[in-house]
């Protein structure tokens, strides 16, 4: 097929190596304009699609926005049978989706109709979910409310949303390469709209750990949040993000320190961080982080 491919962060790398690795014609890449970073922060990056796109010789293209008649021109003129769509960035107009032959189909990573929006790998490790996955989804005007043509699933259990993420991202360009391969057998299937729940943006004030909640959903919260933006306190005035911890059967007053190991009563339980990091600060094991900065028990952290 000739295929516009549309996306932007590390999740979408392996579907778009996957389209071109099955024999696909990607005739057109868009992502995100490049943004500041590295490591003086004023560095223009390339999003990771538009780095990908680039080893693989794939033209690119980073409109700031596709409501433009210039932009429209553009999209058209590919003359795609279908584009490919996984974590863009951007509202695809209603123009946009008809333009392909076949439409524009959706990498979605949970298993909807549960997780519509931004952040469905955190809002399914918060909720404590058992398992999720990805449905691959013909798109529409609605967010995420298209039909269904083809759904894969895995166990949630103790990973990060950094490792679910990255499963998730060659579990959906296994099976979208696999819708391709035979649209015939994947026709689609309404989405139910009472099961139906809304994964809402990461706000920053939901990383900050309210030691008053239960241990097991701190714990979530530290999964939910790493690698980024990490869940974190307040120790001095300094910020420490959690990267990795254990809800442990101990109890005492919130967010007081009750052992030489940094555990942490919670308002049931208490919190065992096992790997941690300062502010400016590399991240490391609780154990070296407490050899340089001891924190003893009986302290009580914000």
């Amino acid at each position: 097929m000739r295929i516009i491919f549309m996306g932007t962060p590390s999740f979408a790398v392996p579907t778009l190596e996957a389209l071109v690795a099955a024999g696909h014609e990607v005739v057109a890449v868009y992502t995100q304009p490049p943004r500041p970073g590295g490591r003086r922060g004023n560095e223009l990056t390339p999003t990771p699609v538009h780095q990908a796109a680039e080893k693989l010789g794939l033209e690119v293209r980073c409109p700031t926005k596709l409501r433009d008649l210039a932009a429209e021109a553009d999209f058209a003129a590919c003359d795609a049978d279908v584009a490919v769509v996984a974590a863009y960035g951007l509202i695809l107009p209603q123009l946009i989706l008809d333009t392909p032959k076949h439409g524009c189909l959706n990498v979605h990573a949970s298993l909807l109709p549960r997780w519509r929006g931004a952040a469905p790998v955190q809002r399914a490790i918060l909720a404590g979910d058992s398992m999720t996955g990805v449905t691959i989804m013909r798109m529409e005007a609605g967010l995420d409310t298209g039909p269904m043509l083809a759904k894969a699933s895995t166990p949630v259990e103790s990973k990060t949303a950094g490792e679910l993420t990255e499963e998730l991202g060659e579990i959906g360009a296994h099976l979208m390469v696999e819708v391709l391969a035979n649209p015939a057998i994947h026709p689609g299937e309404a989405q139910n709209e009472l099961e139906s729940s809304y994964a809402k943006k990461i706000d920053k004030a939901e990383t900050r750990i309210d030691f008053a909640r239960d241990a097991e959903f701190i714990e979530r919260q530290t999964r939910a949040f790493a690698p980024a933006p990490g869940a974190w306190f307040e120790f001095e005035g300094e910020r420490y993000r959690i990267l990795s911890a254990h809800a442990i059967g101990l109890e005492g007053y919130p967010a007081t320190v009750l052992d030489e190991r940094l555990t942490i009563a919670c308002g049931h339980g208490a919190i065992r961080p096992l790997r941690i990091q300062r502010a400016g600060k590399p991240a490391m094991d609780t154990a070296d982080l407490l050899r340089g900065k001891p924190i003893p028990p009986g302290t009580v952290i914000r």
